[in-house]
């Protein structure tokens, strides 16, 4: 995959996962945009390809609505951050940033979420301290994922009950 499908089918993926592309997203004229950005970015260059995707192939493994809410608020992160050093003289730029605005602003809940689990992997799980509160904490979390558990397997039966597969 190019570096430029690549780069639409990621931004395609983030607005179609939050609704805006039939409410006023215009496709055509953010594909224009975006291949202009292509071209600033020289984005056809051969290196462009090493390493594959940045993007894309971690979105993969994330399968649930939720989830991809949670990695796309961050891959939506990015894409910020890199618009930041960007000329927004130019039309285009500021037409996709703006785009990426408004996406931004409906992530918050994706973004905190995002915080949390870069919270987890900080945690010193060597420090005695850290150690105690996580087993006084254990039975609790075990009680949260029996009931994660089992609602899920609820609704797969009562999916398979409905659909008759």
């Amino acid at each position: 995959m190019t570096f430029q499908t690549y780069s639409l089918f990621v931004l395609s993926v983030i607005l179609c996962c939050f609704g805006h592309v039939e409410n006023r997203l215009n496709l055509h004229q953010l594909q224009n945009d975006i291949d202009k950005l292509k071209a600033d970015f020289n984005s056809s260059h051969s290196d462009v390809a090493d390493g594959g995707p940045i993007f894309t192939g971690r979105l993969s493994s994330w399968t649930e609505r939720n989830e991809k809410r949670i990695i796309l608020s961050q891959i939506l992160s990015m894409y910020l951050k890199m618009f930041e050093n960007t000329d927004k003289t130019k039309a285009h730029v500021r037409n996709i940033s703006e785009e990426l605005y408004t996406l931004k602003e409906s992530l918050s809940d994706g973004s905190k979420k995002a915080e949390d689990l870069k919270d987890l992997t900080k945690l010193q799980m060597t420090d005695l301290k850290i150690q105690r509160k996580a087993v006084s904490e254990l039975f609790s979390v075990l009680q949260k994922l029996g009931d994660v558990s089992s609602s899920h397997n609820r609704q797969r039966r009562q999916f398979q009950r409905r659909c008759r597969c």
